[in-house]
């Protein structure tokens, strides 16, 4: 293959003859459909590209799907309560979940339930992760945008709740939609709400960059990947397209006025736009609606270049580059999913003996970083004196060896000492 295959994932409410299904983005064809359920909003995610993932709509299980295997669901991952949405690190280490009001977060690796987190006082919305997996970031009914530092989450005292990183007040009606730009840490973060506004923010240090307002409720947000610009889905079926790079572009103390009739609308929706995702080149996006279909657009020319018809209201459409064993029948995930934990093992209500690892897949229990660094360290050691003072009986009998060649050597030395004088000292 040249080029990485780009793909369509989609679902809709309805699900009469599949949950979720992939098109290609260049023919419209359906290249493959995976069966069993519905999925509900803001809960589609790929899982270290060997699973897909989808919460049941208004149940308390996550469908799991191996991602080359077109048979009905494989595998559910029972919750608390029912899932309001999901998101997954991209190196697939942890997966968290919105369940009411708290946001679980397990490892994946070992389905342990590493923690619970409460801060939110009414019901958790979105969630996604930063593209560096250093952070995670949840929205809420309660009108306010966390950011979550995953190190400081799993690695708490146990004394005391874990606490954000960032509080984000700044919207007054429940949060719809997040997006994360790229950088991770350093980068920023979208957010939409009810209270018709988008706003941009940093994530390293919470600060409002900008303040977008439109005379429609916005359910929907994403950058394109250079974040050039900002796409907002109102709740009217119109897609606004904002430019962060313009000249003159809005600060955060001046807002910028939308309306309908702006060149920069994508028009076509006739409800509200639940989803919005843009290809990995920046040319081409795709939108869901209540209207039953996703439509693909150039973001250029603002046209729509291809219509996918759903049987429901769609509740999530995304843009992703296709994992390499998709389309493979006899390929297999590198390791099995666990059994995912309902509860904490610890029972104190805060987080375990949790050790963040680079590692992608361990089954096994790792020991602590600090005992294997000693163990390291000793046998850096035990390599060191070997190498200077032997080791044992070995190291006895070399030193006999040299001491043996030194002695020949001064022999010599001394013969050939004498046989000089002897020659300078004869009589010519």
């Amino acid at each position: 293959m040249s080029a990485p295959l780009e793909v369509l994932l989609s679902s809709d409410a309805g699900s009469q003859l599949w949950n979720v299904s992939v098109f290609d983005v260049h023919s419209g064809s359906s290249l493959l459909s995976y069966r069993g359920g519905n999925s509900s909003a803001r809960t589609l995610c790929l899982l270290d590209g060997q699973y897909l993932l989808s919460a049941q709509l208004a149940k308390n299980f996550i469908n799991v799907w191996e991602i080359h295997r077109k048979e009905p669901l494989q595998q559910k991952i029972v919750c608390p309560g029912a899932v309001t949405c999901i998101g997954a690190s991209a190196d697939g280490i942890f997966l968290a979940a919105g369940v009411a009001e708290a946001v679980y977060l397990w490892e994946v690796s070992t389905g342990k339930l590493l923690c619970v987190l409460t801060r939110h006082y009414q019901d958790v919305t979105c969630l996604e992760f930063t593209d560096d997996g250093s952070h995670f970031v949840s929205g809420g009914k309660d009108s306010t945008v966390l950011v979550w530092s995953l190190a400081s989450v799993i690695q708490v005292d146990v004394s005391h709740a874990p606490d954000p990183r960032h509080i984000l007040a700044g919207h007054s009606l429940p949060v719809t939609d997040l997006h994360c730009g790229a950088m991770g840490a350093q980068g920023r973060v979208a957010s939409a709400s009810l209270d018709q506004s988008v706003k941009l923010w940093e994530v390293s240090s919470g600060e409002l960059l900008l303040s977008v307002v439109f005379d429609v409720e916005i359910t929907s947000v994403t950058l394109d990947p250079c974040e050039y610009f900002l796409f907002c889905g109102g709740g009217n079926g119109n897609i606004f397209q904002v430019s962060l790079c313009a000249q003159g572009a809005p600060s955060a103390d001046k807002l910028l006025q939308c309306d309908a009739d702006d060149k920069r609308t994508f028009k076509g929706h006739r409800k509200m736009v639940t989803c919005l995702s843009v290809s990995m080149d920046g040319t081409l996006l795709a939108s869901g609606s209540h209207d039953e279909s996703v439509r693909l657009w150039d973001v250029q020319s603002k046209q729509c270049v291809r219509c996918f018809a759903h049987k429901g209201p769609v509740t999530n459409a995304i843009l992703a580059v296709a994992p390499a064993n998709m389309f493979l029948p006899d390929s297999r995930p590198s390791a099995p999913l666990p059994r995912f934990s309902r509860h904490r093992s610890d029972g104190d209500g805060q987080c375990g003996d949790v050790y963040v690892r680079p590692g992608r897949r361990a089954q096994e229990e790792e020991t602590a970083y600090l005992h294997r660094a000693r163990r390291l360290d000793s046998l850096t050691n035990a390599v060191t004196d070997k190498w200077f003072h032997g080791d044992g009986e070995n190291g006895k009998v070399r030193v006999a060896e040299l001491e043996e060649e030194v002695q020949t050597l001064k022999k010599v030395n001394k013969d050939l000492y004498d046989f000089s004088s002897q020659l300078l000292t004869k009589p010519t």
